[in-house]
């Protein structure tokens, strides 16, 4: 008899079942970090089923949807963003415009863009859809950035209760996510959001005060934060901002 425990396979997630279909987030591999699951759908009741839970989708073209729910967790309390005496004065003295929900097509657009070390982009054209349902539906929400009047930066996400999950950030000009990052915080502050999720740890994020958290943390948190209405001022329209 073989007395090495055979790796369970991993998880297929049908089309009919919602979030409840996911496994336990222990079952995810550890190589790849964080691998939890395979199949489904992009619909918008599974995303945000998702998200709750603390899973996220993450794949390139010609893949099936593969979940994640990787660990640690890389997280940034937006109380605690760590903004340097040189981006301070870019956020002062930058020419830049910040607003929110005005044109988040053109910024997943711009996110999906390719870069110059990428050969390629996860935000594939279903991915696309499937965040400009939820944006529609009031879930998804995008903060740009621009110089005289041009996009020129900026971010998207998922806000559930007081959690928001972001998703990714694009510049054209230098520091010009940066700058976007620092306004959705303070937005997020005013708003009374509690936790930012950046999914996996890059050196970018942990200048800006991104730390890791154990997974089993990260998913408490969040189960808490999902049920917690933010301020109803949250994500709505003023005359003007700046």
């Amino acid at each position: 008899m073989n007395a090495h425990r055979q790796p369970e396979p991993l998880y297929w997630v049908g089309t009919r079942r919602l979030a409840a279909d996911f496994p336990p987030l222990h079952h995810a591999l550890a190589d790849p970090d964080g691998l939890l699951a395979i199949g489904g759908d992009l619909r918008p009741e599974r995303l945000l089923g998702a998200y709750r839970r603390g899973i996220f989708p993450w794949y390139s073209s010609g893949q099936p949807i593969l979940w994640w729910s990787p660990d640690p967790r890389t997280v940034l309390d937006p109380t605690a963003l760590h903004v340097s005496r040189s981006l301070a004065k870019r956020v002062r003295n930058g020419g830049f415009q910040l607003d929110f929900d005005q044109d988040f097509a053109a910024v997943i657009d711009a996110c999906a863009a390719p870069r110059g070390w990428e050969s390629g982009t996860w935000i594939t054209p279903e991915m696309r859809d499937a965040y400009l349902a939820l944006h529609a539906q009031g879930h998804a929400h995008s903060v740009e950035c621009r110089q005289d009047g041009e996009l020129c930066g900026g971010l998207y996400g998922v806000a559930i209760g007081r959690m928001f999950f972001g998703e990714s950030m694009f510049s054209r000009v230098r520091d010009a996510s940066k700058v976007a990052l620092v306004q959705l915080c303070a937005w997020l502050v005013a708003w009374g959001y509690e936790l930012v999720d950046c999914q996996m740890h890059t050196e970018h994020l942990a200048s800006l005060g991104a730390r890791e958290i154990a997974r089993d943390d990260f998913a408490t948190r969040v189960a808490r934060l999902v049920t917690l209405a933010p301020r109803r001022d949250a994500w709505q329209r003023v005359e003007s901002r700046s």
